[in-house]
């Protein structure tokens, strides 16, 4: 029987594992049944929080740079290098990671630091800015990463507003004309698994508000003021999708500094080198923290299976917890799931020992899909 080659591209499970650490557990589990399997492992994320690590598991150079957080207090953010292409993660700079537990800043928070990362970036001589965004402690529209690009802000007596989403209600006008020069010769694509428009009952502020300490005043007043904000930069990109990802600094990305947008999980494979991975591979094994509705719209997984099933490849998928019937599975090209709730019901218990229990899991899948016996049925 020709030796088995399994790709692993699974993303995080949030609160337990990084993605490194997943496909670290699933290979000893896997090779704990069969020793002689070949294992490759290419840690995947879909343009969230995790990006950039999965782009240094991937052979990219970690950089750090100093920049401001959602609160304006100095924080070291990471972005990643190879040649002349960065990946940069605004949740690096902008993340509710850098808020203290239960305290938030949903009218103040600001971007600003996610511009000064970007500009890191280009100061490193990047020309191709993959600009992953998600898990974002802000809603100001981008307002705050373009101030610290160049742009301003005014009130009507001509002075600047205040940090936030909550500061863009005195808007009166904005001057982009200080724009950092180096940004028109840069392509930048704005990898999101959200898309979102930026404003409206399915905007940044209604769907995503209540997670950054939104109040529904707040959410409300958010709204208004992104909805003048986006009156003076230009309306229409504010329906475009992709405005509304990460507190809306989609929309700043694609009309002030001439983004593209495009799902985060395809940019993300695209420069993980996940084509030539998957030629090599006769078996994928995704994953993620919950599989469910989510997972179907976007996530790293359901990316993963796709292309998969395109290059007649067999998948499946670990997860923390399962949400979705068999019937979801197939129609994602995912053959079968195994969670660790099916080893360890107690969801604390099944977070503090996620690794163990990811070991036994792949010792499954081993089993079930390498041992050289037929697959067990679903």
């Amino acid at each position: 029987m020709e030796t088995a080659r399994v790709l692993v591209a699974a993303d995080k499970f949030k609160g337990s594992l990084t993605a490194v650490q997943v496909a670290e557990r699933v290979t000893a589990g896997l090779r704990r049944v069969v020793p002689q399997v070949q294992v490759e492992t290419l840690p995947v994320a879909d343009g969230g929080d995790g990006t950039v690590a999965a782009a240094v598991a991937a052979g990219f150079e970690r950089r750090e740079a100093q920049v401001t957080g959602p609160r304006g207090e100095t924080v070291t953010a990471a972005y990643a290098l190879r040649g002349t292409t960065a990946v940069v993660e605004m949740a690096e700079a902008s993340g509710l990671q850098h808020l203290p537990a239960g305290v938030f800043a949903p009218l103040t928070a600001t971007t600003y630091g996610s511009g000064e990362l970007l500009a890191a970036a280009l100061d490193a001589g990047a020309r191709t800015i993959v600009f992953g965004v998600g898990g974002s402690a802000t809603t100001d529209g981008g307002a705050g990463m373009l101030a610290a690009l160049g742009a301003r802000f005014l009130d009507a007596d001509g002075k600047p507003v205040g940090p936030g989403g909550g500061g863009l209600a005195e808007l009166a006008a904005a001057d982009l004309t200080g724009l950092d020069p180096r940004l028109a010769d840069v392509d930048l694509i704005l990898a999101s698994d959200v898309d979102n428009p930026l404003t409206g009952p399915k905007g940044a502020p209604a769907v995503y508000g209540r997670q950054k300490g939104a109040t529904e005043d707040d959410i409300a007043t958010l709204d208004a003021a992104l909805t003048r904000y986006a009156s003076v930069l230009g309306p229409d990109h504010a329906r475009l999708p992709g405005a509304g990802a990460a507190g809306g600094i989609g929309y700043g990305a694609l009309v002030a500094l001439g983004a593209r947008f495009r799902p985060g999980i395809e940019v993300m494979l695209d420069v993980l080198g996940f084509a030539p991975a998957l030629a090599r591979a006769t078996l994928v094994i995704t994953g993620e923290g919950s599989l469910d509705e989510q997972t179907l719209h976007g996530k790293a997984p359901a990316g993963v299976a796709a292309a998969a099933r395109a290059a007649g490849l067999e998948v499946v998928a670990v997860c923390g917890r399962l949400a979705l019937p068999p019937e979801a599975l197939g129609r994602a090209g995912i053959r079968r799931a195994y969670a660790l709730t099916d080893l360890e019901p107690d969801p604390a218990v099944c977070m503090a020992q996620a690794g163990q229990l990811l070991e036994r899991v792949a010792e499954g899948i081993a089993r079930d899909f390498l041992s050289g016996a037929e697959p067990l049925s679903s």
